[in-house]
């Protein structure tokens, strides 16, 4: 290994340091939070054990060097440990070294509901932000990365609050307490060699750690992109079996994996060049200061026992600065690992509630696009200056070629993301000034490919509704005409519908979409395209559904076939993001403009469809 290598990995980063600074201040409010007293009352109880422990460790030498005065004959003990005599001494080392880990192992009892407590607290909010993000965030995010960003991280800071907390502080005591017994019981040449081993040793460490470090940080980089690769796989499944594409997944996930090897075995590499070197110093300096206590007893003016001491001294240390090196690694593993999920909670959310927002309050259900601006990106405008009205319990219908904005509108109207000019009011109340739960609330959404849980067909149809009772849910399933199905499945409500509802066909996962829908019971409804992925026959059952769900209701539709829309109050034509045409089914084919072209065009599909299947 290069030293100039080594020197230039040794040179953290400004960045990077204040990054680790930043991590542990936002741990430091879950260990002496202001409003919980009782982790702050527990946290001093551990370090009062703690510190109990340490005293109780360093004095333990001392019993085992009278022990070993009295064995050897010599009379230079202290006098008040001689009456013991060997044996009792003997016993008394062993219980000072019992009481020495009995005190760890108190601190650590005391302290476990404080960490779990931390953890708990953090996954949480990690968990709540996720879902804060907006639409704009997590279509770009990688679910397998994020989800190993949140657990390498809720890891990372269970070691850094059991071993930061207990070992590194504690440790720092502990190495003093001794060098300065060798200094004021030896001299200060004992002393001397202690603070030069322990100097040689934590900067070795320190250099060789940081280069470790960066060659870590790849190896999660890998780690993370292999397990997105697999989960992405699996995912779509069914899409690498339609295209024989097994080899090729395998082949991708491989070459992730090769990443991950190299960068493994450069770790596992530097690990063994780390311990090597810390036990030449180590041993370096326990030999030195063995030599020099065996010329003094030697020379008569140390006795056996003193000789002993320093050995059980040195020894002592050496277990705590071995350990420091795999703390101090995991603890800028940590860092990084916690910086990752760190830096996902300071990701802002781009929709905020505003300050003074209120919740909504939905008296008719009017919905009103006043001169609406919309993009996704600043060079590619999707909506130019819509102005749409939609009356209290209207049907309005959205058509259009694909990209001419209508899907983008129902985002806007649920407020995934914000318009860039303009404003969207339900009822006079600009959707800005209104919470976004209450909003959330008062819209219905039946989504043109219904995802569902991993769950029971009960829990699914139940998410509309958290508090629902069983006769509700089988009400809401009735509705959408899925009841009966239900209830010819063996375990009924209680079947699982596997990972994204693979197990239901998508007729059958539009209903349990529907029942959901209406068990919310929402004033406002958005159809976006609910019916276009299904066959004609299926589209048919599913419309009269969707025909029962609208009575009473605003409903906002984005429609694929048109044959479903024919009974709407208006139609809006989108082309480019702007409004072309709108007026009823029947207006818009007198007008023979763009709805009337693509009314022929459908129907003379559908015709040749018919003839087909005769």
């Amino acid at each position: 290994m290069p030293p100039s290598q080594i020197t230039q990995a040794g040179k953290m980063d400004k960045s990077e340091r204040a990054r680790g600074w930043r991590t542990i201040r936002s741990v430091a409010p879950y260990l002496w939070p202001a409003d919980h007293p009782w982790v702050k009352k527990r946290v001093m109880i551990a370090m009062a054990f703690l510190i109990t422990a340490k005293i109780v460790a360093v004095c333990t030498p001392f019993l085992y060097k009278a022990a070993v005065d009295v064995l050897a004959g010599e009379g230079r003990s202290e006098a008040w440990l001689l009456p013991l005599g060997a044996i009792a001494l003997t016993v008394a080392y062993g219980v000072a070294r019992l009481m020495s880990v009995g005190f760890g192992e108190l601190r650590d009892a005391v302290f476990v509901r404080v960490a779990q407590r931390a953890l708990r607290q953090l996954a949480l909010e990690t968990f709540q932000h996720i879902h804060a993000l907006s639409l704009r965030y997590h279509i770009t995010r990688k679910t397998g990365g994020l989800s190993r960003i949140v657990e390498r991280g809720v890891k990372g800071v269970d070691f850094l609050l059991r071993f930061m907390l207990f070992s590194v502080g504690p440790l720092i005591l502990e190495l003093t307490l001794v060098t300065l017994i060798f200094a004021f019981l030896f001299d200060w040449r004992y002393a001397l060699v202690v603070v030069g081993t322990i100097w040689t040793y934590v900067t070795y460490t320190f250099r060789i750690t940081e280069w470790r470090v960066s060659i870590r940080k790849k190896m999660n980089e890998a780690d993370s992109d292999a397990n997105q690769k697999a989960i992405d796989s699996l995912l779509n499944f069914e899409t690498v079996k339609y295209f024989g594409a097994e080899k090729r997944e395998a082949k991708r996930y491989d070459a992730s994996m090769h990443h991950y090897e190299q960068a493994a075995v450069k770790t596992g590499q530097s690990l063994a060049a780390l311990n090597a070197g810390q036990a030449l110093i180590i041993t370096t300096g326990l030999v030195a200061v063995m030599v020099m206590a065996g010329l003094e007893v030697q020379a008569g003016t140390l006795t056996v026992g003193d000789f002993v001491m320093v050995q059980a001294y040195m020894i002592q240390i050496t277990m705590p600065l071995g350990f420091l090196g795999t703390v101090y690694r995991e603890i800028r593993q940590a860092l990084v690992d916690m910086g990752e999920m760190f830096d996902l909670l300071h990701q802002p959310a781009e929709i905020q509630d505003a300050p003074d927002a209120k919740p909504i309050k939905v008296t008719g259900g009017e919905i009103r696009f006043e001169n609406v601006d919309f993009a996704y990106y600043p060079d590619r405008p999707i909506l130019k200056g819509v102005t749409l009205p939609v009356g209290a319990g209207q049907k309005v219908a959205l058509v259009g070629p694909s990209g001419s904005g209508k899907s983008t509108i129902g985002r806007l109207l649920f407020r995934f993301y914000e318009v860039t000019g303009g404003a969207i009011t339900i009822d006079g109340q600009d959707l800005r000034a209104v919470t976004q739960e209450s909003l959330h609330e008062a819209i219905g959404v039946v989504p043109q490919d219904t995802v569902l849980f991993n769950d029971t067909i009960r829990y699914n149809i139940a998410y509309g509704k958290a508090e629902a009772t069983q006769e509700e849910i089988e009400a809401a399933a009735k509705k959408a005409k899925i009841h009966d199905f239900v209830m010819s499945l063996p375990e009924g409500y209680e079947t699982q519908v596997g990972e994204r509802g693979l197990k239901l066909s998508g007729g059958e996962k539009q209903r349990v979409g529907i029942a959901r829908t209406l068990l919310k019971d929402p004033p406002i409804l958005l159809l976006d395209e609910a019916t276009s992925a299904l066959d004609t026959q299926t589209e048919r059952d599913i419309q009269e559904s969707l025909d029962a769900m609208e009575r009473g209701r605003t409903v906002i539709v984005i429609a694929h076939r048109l044959s479903t829309i024919v009974d709407a109050d208006r139609i809006v034509v989108l082309e480019q993001g702007v409004i072309t045409e709108e007026g009823t089914h029947e207006e818009l084919l007198a007008r023979g403009g763009r709805y009337a072209g693509m009314w022929a065009v459908q129907k003379a599909e559908e015709e040749a469809e018919a003839e087909a299947a005769e």
